[in-house]
């Protein structure tokens, strides 16, 4: 889908030649003497239109409008998020229809975010997924106009948000691929295809090289399925190759029986999600693939299956961590903080300036926020707050939760040095207290998207979140001091 942006007025919007046109009509719309204007005017006088998001009025071949279709959205008081959900409501009509090409004017006074938001919208709400069906019906609209008042003012933020649109994207189609496609191995092959850009690299290694590494979380919860596990690595370099760079690091369960630890069957087919986190670490990868931001990022991919053959690995087992540290198996559908641990080890070797794992990692995640905000836990105040903002930005927020020490009592074993489980009560902040014990040498931060990472019921399928977060708190890196590694980073083994 390809967008771009035109300087016109409504009185150039009513000519414009398109199969639909959208006018984002605010709280303190002014008329002038134009069709279009007219059009307004007349339907918030007679009251058939108002100006609160979601409200739509609907016209077909309009009096002196080019457009086929004109659709006026209520968007508030204009402001980015009020222009997001006026965009949602809109395009969403025109799913499974035949429109091609649309216009969407948005407010006049429109500030900075408003391109951002709309082209979010447009692209989250046209997706369709049609990868498996024998019959596909997919995304029939290709071209989206942004009319505004002044289109080089937008410019280098149409750019960003195509770029974040193409990462999520591609996200969203890894994760709502079936599991036996979407296998540890194809997210390799994804990660390969990436890395054909120039300033990219990849190496992805098979259970050989990660046992000579000595990753024995991570392989035993692989040891039970009969998909190859993969850890993938990823790089981008945008800026000195001696600079730090941020490690992204994706929890890649491409699917979660929950091992021994059976889950009950309802719903279970949606434990193809559980590699989110790597989808979205691919996905801003996608994104840097347009954007090339000024910055350094590894990602970290383990991408495995949890499974319950005779193999399987079984709760009362001590595993021995890559940083050494010992795990006593409580439960194997604790698996995620066990492939996610040596990951984070594994990131030392890269002397980074900050570490975020994403991951889909605890059901009590999704009883804290819901599906509006991801949980994020963090180290380091300075990073917090950038992940945060980011978020804010994006319209892709979270909501940061305590690391109290108190919350690790429960983590106790009497067999090894930490359980992999504590009891039910906060178990998101258990979990991120298991993860923080192999995250002590740089500044950490651990997003749960569990709640956020995809939808049930009706609208079954990923968001492709926290794509649009990551991206922002990455370009946002840029007009920051380059911390400068010490020394020369380890070779990936």
């Amino acid at each position: 889908m390809d967008f771009e942006l035109k300087t016109l007025t409504l009185a150039g919007a009513a000519a414009e030649k398109c199969d639909a046109l959208i006018v984002l009509v605010t709280e303190s719309f002014k008329a002038a003497s134009d069709p279009l204007s007219a059009l307004v005017a007349g339907a918030l006088k007679a009251g058939d239109l108002e100006t609160k998001p979601g409200k739509l009025l609907h016209g077909y071949r309009s009096a002196g409008l080019a457009a086929t279709r004109v659709i006026l959205a209520g968007a508030g008081d204009g402001s980015a998020r009020r222009i997001q959900s006026a965009v949602q409501t809109a395009v969403s009509g025109f799913r499974n229809t035949a429109i091609k090409r649309i216009a969407i004017c948005l407010p006049h006074d429109a500030g900075a975010g408003a391109v951002r938001a709309a082209v979010a919208a447009t692209a989250e709400t046209s997706y369709a997924y049609v990868a498996t069906k024998s019959k596909p019906e997919g995304r029939a609209l290709v071209r989206v106009t942004l009319v505004v008042a002044d289109a080089a003012r937008f410019s280098a933020e149409l750019a960003t948000a195509r770029g974040v649109a193409e990462g999520i994207e591609l996200a969203r189609e890894l994760a709502n691929l079936p599991p036996n496609l979407a296998t540890p191995t194809r997210l390799g092959q994804e990660a390969k295809r990436l890395a054909k850009a120039p300033g990219f690299k990849c190496e992805v290694m098979g259970p050989k090289e990660v046992a000579k590494i000595g990753m024995g979380s991570f392989m035993a919860v692989a040891q039970g399925s009969h998909e190859p596990l993969r850890f993938i690595v990823l790089r981008y370099n945008g800026t000195a190759v001696g600079d730090a760079p941020v490690v992204l690091v994706g929890k890649g369960i491409t699917f979660d029986s929950g091992g021994i630890s059976l889950k009950p069957g309802p719903e279970m087919d949606e434990m193809k999600f559980d590699m989110g986190g790597a989808a979205s670490v691919l996905g801003v990868f996608r994104a840097l693939v347009d954007l090339r931001p000024a910055v350094n990022v590894v990602g970290l991919i383990p991408s495995c299956e949890n499974m319950p053959d005779g193999r399987a690995y079984k709760p009362g087992d001590i595993l021995t961590s890559l940083s050494g540290q010992t795990i006593e198996v409580l439960n194997t559908d604790a698996e995620g903080r066990l492939i996610l641990c040596d990951a984070l080890t594994y990131a030392e070797r890269f002397k980074p300036r900050a570490v975020v794992d994403i991951a889909t990692l605890t059901g009590a995640c999704v009883i804290a926020l819901g599906g509006v905000r991801s949980g994020m836990f963090a180290s380091d105040d300075d990073l917090a707050h950038a992940l945060h903002k980011a978020g804010e930005t994006a319209f892709d927020p979270c909501w940061r939760m305590p690391l109290d020490e108190e919350y690790a009592e429960g983590l106790k074993s009497n067999f090894a040095d930490v359980a992999n489980i504590a009891g039910r009560a906060g178990g998101a902040i258990t979990a991120a207290k298991f993860l923080q014990r192999f995250a002590g040498k740089f500044p950490w931060a651990h997003l749960d998207v569990a709640g956020t990472a995809w939808k049930s019921g009706a609208a079954k399928g990923s968001t492709g979140r926290p794509v649009g977060l990551l991206v922002e708190y990455l370009l946002g890196l840029q007009t920051k001091p380059q911390a400068r590694a010490k020394g020369t980073a380890r070779r990936a083994a």
